[in-house]
C-alpha cells in the first residue's frame, strides 16, 4: 500500500439519510463522538456519565464506493453537532445529494465534498482528535435462555415516553408472559402508567418475547434519549424499534434509519418498491438500569 493512500475513500448517494441516523443519537447540543472505521464500514459512538452509549453502524453496503486502505481499525474523534451541520451543508430538499468522504487529510482532517453538482461543487475539512477510550464496555448479553425483547412501533414508542415526562425521574419497564405485556410506569408528583399488551394491540406491540416476570428502573434522560431526535422519516415509514433488557437489567434499543436515494428508480429498490437490507442504518442505544436485577425468576 501506499504510505500516504488514505485510510478510507468512501461516496454516498444520500447525504440526508447519514443524517438522519447522526441525528437519532445527537440527544445534545454538545457532543462529541468517536469514528471507528474498518473494512466493514463506518461505526459512530457517543456516550453520556456513563450510562448511556449509542451507536450508529453505516455498513459498506450503504456506500456506492467504499475503498478502504488502512491497517487495523483507525479511530478519531470530533464535534457530532458539528459533523451534523458539516453534512447538512450537502443535503438539498428533495434531491438525493452525494458526498465523498475521505480519511485522513495532510493534517488529519476529515475530508468531504460533493460528487454530483454540475452547477458548483461544495468542500469541507473537519479537525479530527485523538479519541478518549470509551469508558465502558456495554458487553450486551441475554439475560437468561429465553430473550427477553420485545419490538414496538417507533411512534407509539416515542409518544409514550414523552407522556411520561418527569426531568429527575425514572421509569420502570416491565414485562410479563401471563398476560404478555410492557408496561412504563413514571414517578413524578403522581404516577403515569402506559400499558402495551401483546393480543390487544398487534398494530403496536409486533413482536414480544418473554417467559418470565422482569422489572428494571431507567433514568427517564437517558431513556427519553433514545428516542427524542428519531428523524421523521422513521416515523413516516411507520418501523418497529426493537427493545431488549440483557444481563443484569442493561437496555439495548435498535432502530433503523434508511438510506435509500429518493427515487424508486435507484437500483436498490426493486419494481415493487421494497428497500434491500443493505440501505439500511442500524442504530443502537445502551442504558444502564438505576438498580440491581429485580427480576423474578
Amino acid at each position: 500500500m501506499d504510505s500516504d493512500a488514505p485510510d478510507l475513500v468512501c461516496q454516498l448517494d444520500n447525504v440526508q439519510g447519514m443524517v438522519d441516523a447522526l441525528t437519532a443519537v445527537r440527544w445534545k447540543r454538545h457532543q462529541d463522538a468517536v469514528i471507528e472505521l474498518s473494512e466493514h464500514g463506518i461505526v459512530l459512538i457517543v456516550e453520556d456519565s456513563n450510562c448511556l452509549q449509542a451507536k450508529v453502524y453505516l455498513q459498506r453496503e450503504l456506500f456506492v464506493r467504499y475503498e478502504y486502505g488502512a491497517q487495523g481499525r483507525p479511530r478519531f474523534g470530533l464535534s457530532l453537532g458539528l459533523f451534523v451541520d458539516c453534512l447538512n451543508t450537502f443535503s438539498v430538499p428533495g434531491h438525493s445529494s452525494a458526498i465523498e468522504i475521505r480519511y485522513p487529510g495532510p493534517d488529519m482532517q476529515l475530508l468531504l465534498k460533493s460528487v454530483d453538482s454540475l452547477d458548483s461543487g461544495i468542500y469541507a475539512e473537519m479537525r479530527t482528535r485523538i479519541p478518549e477510550t470509551i469508558s465502558w464496555d456495554y458487553n450486551f448479553e441475554p439475560a437468561g435462555s429465553t430473550p427477553l425483547t420485545f419490538t414496538v412501533k417507533t411512534a407509539a414508542l416515542k409518544e409514550a415516553i414523552d407522556d411520561l415526562e418527569w426531568p429527575g425521574a425514572s421509569i420502570q419497564i416491565t414485562l410479563q408472559p401471563a398476560p404478555p405485556s410492557v408496561t412504563f410506569r413514571g414517578d413524578g408528583h403522581g404516577d403515569l402508567q402506559i400499558d402495551f399488551t401483546y393480543y390487544a394491540n398487534p398494530d403496536l406491540l409486533i413482536a414480544f418475547h418473554c417467559d418470565r416476570h422482569v422489572s428494571h428502573r431507567y433514568k427517564y434522560k437517558f431513556l427519553r434519549a433514545t428516542t427524542s431526535n428519531i428523524p421523521g422519516s422513521v416515523v413516516r415509514d411507520n418501523r418497529g424499534s426493537k427493545l431488549t433488557i440483557g444481563r443484569g437489567g442493561l437496555l439495548k434499543v435498535q432502530h433503523l434509519v434508511s438510506v435509500a436515494r429518493t427515487s424508486t428508480a435507484h437500483p436498490h429498490i426493486d419494481s415493487a418498491g421494497y428497500q434491500q437490507p443493505s440501505r439500511i442504518a442500524y442504530i443502537e442505544f445502551f442504558v444502564k438500569p438505576e438498580e440491581e436485577d429485580t427480576a423474578d425468576d
